[in-house]
């Protein structure tokens, strides 16, 4: 399993060295270049050159690109414009919210997902089934940033149930060490803060998992129809095993695979889908902050940014292969 582990490791230099390299030259070939960036659209002449003397940007691509990544390997993904504070600081920052959002989302995708689809596959062609299918539809097609602005409007302007933006209410004196807020209200003792810091979660994480929630019940659906129709259910049930046990040891369990998947690269993308749920919600993540990047030209964030998410969406799926092992011993990571 180690070694597997650590092949897989291997593969990631390359995709990720493509990826600086696609980042790289796209920052480049942007109007103005980096030394805009940093100066402004008002710069002048005299001061773009001066940036582009003290930076290198004047120096040829692959000298420049060999020294950027001399930067990443060493830790110093650059400073950001914005706050001038150092771009791996920023992220580190902000991460908790994010992974925290998205565990959120996903603890509703899946939670509701995988028994939707399963319910809907048991009950194939019948009214039941169809509604499944329909709310399914609904949930891929409607926008994530209409339905956040739909439910923030209902929920926490018109009704005021729930928060409408931010983490947590700031007025708590809540102690924070690992900047996951609901976990530090656990840890800390502090019960008021973790449940604000959930009711604070419940309008984005609900918007951000209608398309996972959506798709995981498609999949699940027909990956259950495809195995309860396979020779070896059929065999089992001609042999008069029991029901749970058909359900659970041969068709829940041989209808994973493909929902595991779907799971792991669903959960890899709430973390560049968040943005527009973020950015809604003003929910300090790093989509928030990426969506000001964009706006602000801050191309040190961009970079770093869309190269640490890329990483975690990597290791994300190297999880996901090392779980087919456990699921289904018969499939082997290679």
């Amino acid at each position: 399993m180690l070694r597997t582990i650590g092949k897989r490791l291997l593969l990631l230099i390359p995709t990720l060295f493509g990826l600086s390299v696609l980042l790289f030259l796209w920052v480049r070939a942007l109007p103005g270049g980096p030394a805009v960036a940093l100066l402004g659209e008002k710069a002048t002449p005299e001061a773009i050159e001066r940036i582009n003397e003290l930076y290198g940007f004047n120096e040829p691509i692959i000298q420049q690109y060999f020294t950027w990544l001399g930067r990443l390997l060493s830790g110093d993904f650059g400073t950001s414009l914005m706050t001038s504070r150092p771009v791996l600081e920023e992220f580190f920052r902000r991460f908790p919210a994010t992974i925290e959002l998205s565990i959120a989302a996903l603890i509703i995708a899946v939670g509701i997902g995988v028994p939707l689809g399963y319910w809907a596959a048991r009950r194939q062609g019948k009214f039941s089934d169809h509604t499944a299918v329909v709310l399914s539809l609904v949930g891929i097609t409607i926008p994530v940033f209409f339905l956040a602005f739909i439910l923030k409007y209902v929920f926490a302007v018109q009704l005021g149930w729930l928060p409408s933006d931010g983490r947590q209410d700031p007025r708590l004196d809540a102690t924070h060490y690992t900047n996951f807020y609901v976990l530090d209200g656990i840890l800390t003792g502090e019960w008021d803060a973790a449940w604000d810091a959930i009711l604070h979660l419940i309008l984005p994480a609900v918007a951000l998992a209608t398309i996972p929630l959506a798709i995981i019940v498609r999949i699940t659906r027909a990956s259950v129809l495809e195995v309860q129709n396979a020779d070896y259910v059929r065999t089992g049930k001609a042999k008069g095993i029991g029901q749970q046990t058909l359900r659970g040891r041969f068709i829940l369990r041989n209808a994973l695979l493909p929902v595991v998947t779907t799971i792991g690269l669903q959960a890899g993308l709430l973390l560049s889908g968040a943005i527009l749920t973020e950015t809604v919600f003003a929910f300090p993540g790093i989509g928030s902050f990426l969506y000001r990047a964009i706006f602000s030209r801050d191309y040190p964030v961009l970079q770093g940014f869309i190269l640490l998410i890329a990483v975690t969406y990597a290791l994300i799926n190297l999880l996901v292969d090392v779980s087919y092992s456990f699921i289904d011993p018969r499939v082997r990571v290679s």
